[in-house]
């Protein structure tokens, strides 16, 4: 939300490349506050070659009903109506608590092309409703790390995070050791990432600090954050590097 139209044209772009032979999907993120830079980039996706594309709610003017979000879902998808579909629900960030419940009730209607929800939220009332309404070629997707064995045992249908970048084969793990009925594993697993998450929100956790962490753990160059997220100091990403590897000593 902090890049250009034009940086995100070419951040999909390199994407769509890079991923040939070496990812299964690739959903790129084309919600803006506005609907025309969304329209915009639903379309540039397309283009580009995408296997699916996802919009957050509008989060300064904000829908204030699911009618409200439901079409702006609808005018967004209409710019690109062969590609799939999903909403990303992420209401901590956008402030709006609409249920997703709510916002899918008739959605394949106005957006045939819906293929499911980015579920980022702690709600799991209302991701069970969710998982419960969909039919079989929807996608359910959890996006609250520390919460992901309760999601699965929701019927989550898999998961995206931002600590993945990082934790992704213990996250595999989990999933694998959930689908065999090794609950007592799947448990250890998902205390472990609590654990980690619970010392790094303790010391202090955004955007630009997972960003070094990620760095610290994979030896990528990411470069900073942009304004008006700060820099994370090295000695802060490395404390929760060093807690990372107590936790998980065989990475």
């Amino acid at each position: 939300m902090s890049l250009s139209v034009e940086e995100r044209k070419m951040l999909t772009k390199e994407w769509c490349q890079k991923a040939k032979g070496k990812l299964e999907q690739v959903i790129v993120h084309v919600g803006c506050l506005s609907l025309k830079d969304s329209q915009e980039l639903a379309r540039h996706a397309a283009e580009a070659g995408v296997d699916g594309i996802a919009v957050i709610a509008p989060s300064f003017f904000k829908p204030r009903t699911a009618d409200a979000l439901r079409k702006f879902l609808q005018e967004v998808a209409s710019a690109a109506p062969s590609v799939p579909f999903y909403y990303y629900h992420i209401p901590a960030v956008t402030g709006v608590n609409v249920p997703a419940r709510d916002v899918l009730e008739g959605i394949e209607k106005l957006i045939p092309s819906f293929r499911g929800v980015k579920f980022s939220g702690t709600d799991l009332m209302d991701f069970g409703r969710c998982v419960s309404y969909s039919p079989p070629h929807w996608s359910l997707l959890y996006g609250v790390d520390e919460q992901l064995l309760a999601a699965l045992a929701m019927g989550a249908h898999g998961a995206v995070g931002s600590t993945y970048n990082y934790l992704g084969s213990h996250a595999n793990q989990l999933i694998s050791a959930f689908e065999k009925g090794d609950l007592s594993q799947a448990r250890t697993i998902q205390f472990k990432v609590q654990e980690l998450l619970c010392y790094a929100i303790k010391h202090g956790f955004d955007v630009g600090v997972n960003k070094q962490l990620m760095i610290e753990l994979s030896g990528l160059r990411l470069g900073p954050p942009r304004l008006p997220l700060l820099p994370c100091t090295a000695d802060h990403a490395q404390s929760i590097a060093k807690k990372y590897h107590s936790i998980f000593p065989d990475h």
